[in-house]
């Protein structure tokens, strides 16, 4: 029986592709607009890049998460693909960026994975809690982007 969790969300925001990709792909930024992410630690030299590695501690559904994350894929301004390396389960983040209208940038958060373990029965849980968390980060990141002119074009 498969129990993996596949949750996808989108919002519009406010400002060019280019920045909003630039602002939402630095781990260093993932503090601000990620409710449930308490650290970043890098593991490899700065920018990320295909192979830049990060250990992130989260707290999720009450329970403290440590996980490391390796950059798999990066296209520029267009898509920026994580996979853990080594934590709890296997788990893929996409951030996909297309151009909205009206100059505004369309971002997909997509998580993906294999629970293992106590997580495992959780899962059908862990969509739902995960659909929520991402809806309010990526809330969050539109604020950051929208008042603080980060995502603005230059």
């Amino acid at each position: 029986m498969s129990r993996s969790v596949d949750v996808t969300t989108s919002i519009e925001i406010e400002g060019g592709r280019s920045r909003v990709a630039a602002f939402a792909s630095d781990p260093d930024n993932a503090r601000a607009w990620y409710e449930n992410i308490q650290s970043v630690e890098w593991q490899t030299e700065r920018p990320a890049c295909v192979g830049s590695r990060f250990a992130f501690v989260a707290h999720f559904l009450g329970r403290r998460l440590a996980y490391v994350y390796e950059v798999i894929e990066v296209v520029r301004d267009e898509r920026f693909v994580m996979a853990t390396a080594d934590g709890p389960f296997a788990m893929e983040t996409t951030y996909v960026w297309e151009d909205g209208m009206d100059g505004r940038t369309k971002m997909t958060l997509r998580n993906r994975g294999e629970p293992s373990g106590f997580s495992f029965l959780l899962a059908p849980f862990m969509a739902i809690a995960m659909r929520r968390a991402t809806r309010k980060d990526l809330a969050r990141l539109k604020a950051i982007i929208e008042t603080t002119g980060e995502g603005q074009a230059e």
